[in-house]
């Protein structure tokens, strides 16, 4: 499965953790993460991580066109709906594409915990079908 993994700059150390905690999982799969977030996961976790460009720069972008062409699985995105600042990736983009194309989507931590469970039981394998 690809996974792809975003997050707001007040949520990246909880980003860390969630792939710290859930390495045993995430090591089986592909990682996609916008540059910053993926950085830090890749050193955290020491897992292999496809990096983009940060998300201010345009990583939010390229994540959004590899779902679009259905080439993601599922999506971890750690928003701050607190003080989400203007150069963090835009939330709303990636969850737009990923309701008009299928794919799970977790914007906090209970529903990333959800989703990557259900990874592990294999409940998403139903993605190998439509991909």
């Amino acid at each position: 499965m690809n996974i792809g993994l975003v997050a707001h700059d007040a949520k990246k150390k909880l980003m860390e953790n969630f792939a710290i905690a859930y390495r045993h999982i995430l090591s089986k799969h592909n990682i996609y993460a916008t540059g910053t977030t993926g950085r830090l996961v890749e050193q955290a976790a020491n897992l292999t991580v496809h990096k983009y460009l940060a998300g201010h720069l345009g990583g939010e972008q390229q994540l959004g066109t590899q779902i679009a062409h259905n080439q993601i699985d599922m999506v971890i995105f750690l928003r701050d709906p607190v003080s989400q600042k203007h150069h963090e990736p835009d939330v709303g983009a990636l969850i737009r594409l990923c309701d008009i194309h299928n794919i799970p989507i977790a914007t906090n931590l209970a529903t990333a915990e959800l989703l990557i469970k259900a990874l592990e039981r294999g409940d998403l394998e139903w993605r190998d079908i439509v991909r």
